[in-house]
């Protein structure tokens, strides 16, 4: 039977707080990066990101760290249909650190949290028979409401023969066996925790689990005991997890040595972080599983996963994809620090990132010293600056609601005189780019600093940041050393802070020769100083042109998010028949265009000629009009390579 789903994740579903600073002590973190958690959460997005359907069977808070859970696990194309807004409990949170590479504190808050309140009538049966395997936290076992949800859903999960499997994922003080000050603590005996255990695992199809969680499982503390009593309970597949040794399998009898099952090595590999590698095992495990391949294989592939993951910070946010993950074990007896890998890094960001999207209309009005030129002639002042600004995104949201769902719209503009307006659209999850360069500057220079990391910092991590610079490859030598050097530190530091870049070059300015092969050099020569740009912002091409940029970024990154067409204050005519020699081909996204939709009006406007809501209008007609010819384009050469395969 078909089924639309591969796993449902039944369980934890929180917000991390994982501190910054390494090899101190909690109480000393001064800031926190926060990420998706959870053992499902983050076995659900894991899965996502390997390309399996999974699906969250869990409750969140009616707040902001709830619909960051929700948005969070969308984003990593996880089903949130079953994802629950519980109107009294809060999101749970966990804050975590990281001492060193044996300590690694965390503080669950958790005191009646939104997952826990999970409820039977949250799914029905339809909903478990629709997917092929059933995942459920050992931590929802810890409270009779959540265990009775477990129970029910076992229950259809047996009915409409949905596997089922475990998590152990023993933590004790979340069964209230230690002080809220003891999360690090992995294992305490218990003779009522193993009873619980024991009620579900004879309804398993797979349980899963470190040495010390199938201890617990099985009520012994030596581990071959514990295997041997689950196994008189039930004939569940056991997999081990053995930390640095490896995983075992057992299907059938445990034998007298551990080391008898079907065993996969461990990867040997810098640890920085163990916490989330169980998450990230079991979604590599289940991935593969799924896939049909046998057990080493599944094995082999959750060991990959975790050993990526403890390289990294955070725990969702170091799932590996399945580009990464294949790269990875390719050559993986090579490959001893995956931290510092430059191929993994990059495959590792750029299947990441947030989406590409195509048909992408951007109005680019960050422009600066144009305006001020203005009101120096007009004798107005900055505030006339901002207030036109205004007026342009009046003019874009007015587009926005007479503009169909397959156009995605976006912005460029600046904070000095934009600032009300990127906390307006951001609001509104628009595509926005943000400038960090000095206008006009060459050697390019950074506002409001050279050094751009810490004012990155403050962005919210959607703002794509972007570039200018005035580059060709025939300026003179120190010059290009000089854009080169801080392009690389730029890029540097947006890698750091996971904030996309759009590099946008300028070739023609100093009147040096242009032809096909210019772009595509500059960019051949930016991926040899190791600068991938999450998108590139270009000059218009001739055929031949883009042809070339398509080979160049094909060849090193092919995953890179493509290319926006800049407009250079260019005439309608100008600009409509670039689009439609740059439409056909793929890696050209869509325009990013400024001063040939609002120049005329800006110049009118600040002169008096125009009031403000003649000033919208022009705009907004303007941008729409550009618009209709980049649709206009795209179909065309859509049309054009349908006729030509058909």
């Amino acid at each position: 039977m078909s089924r639309p789903l591969d796993v449902i994740c039944l369980g934890r579903a929180a917000v991390d707080l994982y501190g910054h600073q390494f090899g101190g002590r909690l109480e000393d973190m001064q800031s926190f990066a926060k990420y998706l958690g959870g053992s499902s959460g983050n076995l659900a997005a894991g899965l996502g990101r390997l390309g399996s359907r999974s699906s969250m069977l869990t409750r969140v808070g009616d707040e902001h760290m709830g619909r960051f859970v929700r948005e969070a696990l969308a984003a990593e194309g996880v089903d949130v249909s079953h994802v629950v807004t519980d109107p009294e409990r809060l999101t749970a949170l966990v804050i975590l650190g990281i001492s060193d590479r044996n300590s690694f504190p965390h503080i669950f808050y958790r005191e009646n949290c939104a997952d826990l309140g999970i409820e039977t009538g949250d799914f029905d049966k339809d909903y478990i028979a629709s997917s092929r395997a059933l995942a459920i936290t050992g931590t929802h076992l810890s409270t009779e409401q959540s265990f009775e949800v477990v129970t029910q859903a076992v229950d259809f999960a047996a009915q409409s023969g949905t596997k089922i499997i475990l998590d152990i994922d023993y933590r004790p003080v979340l069964w209230g066996l230690i002080s809220p000050g003891g999360g690090e603590e992995r294992f305490i005996a218990s003779d009522e925790v193993t009873a619980r255990y024991r009620s579900i695992i004879r309804c398993c199809d797979m349980l899963v689990g470190t040495e010390e969680e199938m201890q617990i499982a099985g009520g012994h503390s030596d581990t071959l005991a514990a295997l041997a009593a689950i196994r008189a309970e039930s004939s569940a597949t056991l997999v081990t997890k053995r930390g640095p040794i490896g995983c075992t399998v057992f299907q059938g009898a445990i034998p007298e040595s551990l080391d008898d099952g079907i065993s996969a090595p461990g990867i040997r590999v810098a640890v920085l972080n163990t916490v989330g590698a169980g998450d990230a095992f079991l979604s590599g495990f289940l991935h593969a599983w799924l896939g049909g391949e046998d057990w080493a294989t599944c094995a082999r592939s959750g060991n990959a996963c975790g050993a990526l993951v403890v390289s990294r910070h955070g725990c969702t946010p170091a799932m590996p994809t399945k580009p990464e993950l294949e790269d990875y074990l390719a050559r993986v007896d090579t490959v001893t620090r995956p931290d510092k890998d430059d191929r993994i890094n990059l495959l590792h960001r750029a299947s990441t990132r947030r989406s590409a999207r195509d048909n992408l209309c951007v109005l680019a009005f960050d422009h600066r010293r144009q305006l001020e030129q203005l009101i120096v002639s007009t004798a107005s002042s900055d505030a006339k600056i901002v207030e036109f600004k205004k007026l342009i995104c009046d003019a874009v949201e007015s587009v926005a609601e007479n503009t169909g769902s397959d156009t995605n719209l976006g912005i460029i503009v600046d904070e000095r005189y934009g600032e009300a307006v990127l906390a307006r659209m951001t609001a509104k999850k628009w595509w926005i780019g943000r400038p960090v360069e000095v206008p006009g500057s060459c050697p390019v220079e950074f506002d409001p600093r050279s050094g751009i990391g810490l004012p990155l910092l403050e962005w919210p991590a959607s703002h794509v940041v972007k570039c200018l610079i005035f580059y060709h490859p025939d300026d003179e030598l120190e010059l290009r050393l000089q854009q080169e050097d801080r392009v690389r530190q730029l890029h540097a530091d947006c890698v750091a802070l996971s904030r996309d870049l759009l590099l946008e070059v300028i070739t023609t300015s100093a009147g040096q020769a242009c032809d096909a092969h210019t772009i595509a050099n500059v960019q051949r020569r930016f991926y040899n100083l190791g600068v991938y740009p999450a998108w590139w912002k270009l000059e218009s091409q001739s055929r031949e042109g883009w042809q070339e940029i398509s080979r160049v970024i094909e060849q090193y990154d092919p995953l890179c998010n493509g290319v926006l067409l800049l407009g250079l204050d260019a005439p309608e005519k100008q600009l409509r028949a670039s689009f439609e020699v740059a439409a056909p081909f793929p890696i050209c996204k869509g325009f990013a265009v400024g001063r040939s939709i609002f120049g005329d009006a800006a110049r009118r406007w600040f002169a008096g000629e125009l009031d403000d809501k003649a000033t919208i209008e022009l705009v907004a007609g303007n941008y729409q009009r550009m618009i209709r010819f980049w649709q206009e384009s795209s179909a065309a050469a859509q049309n054009g390579a349908q006729s030509a395969t058909g």
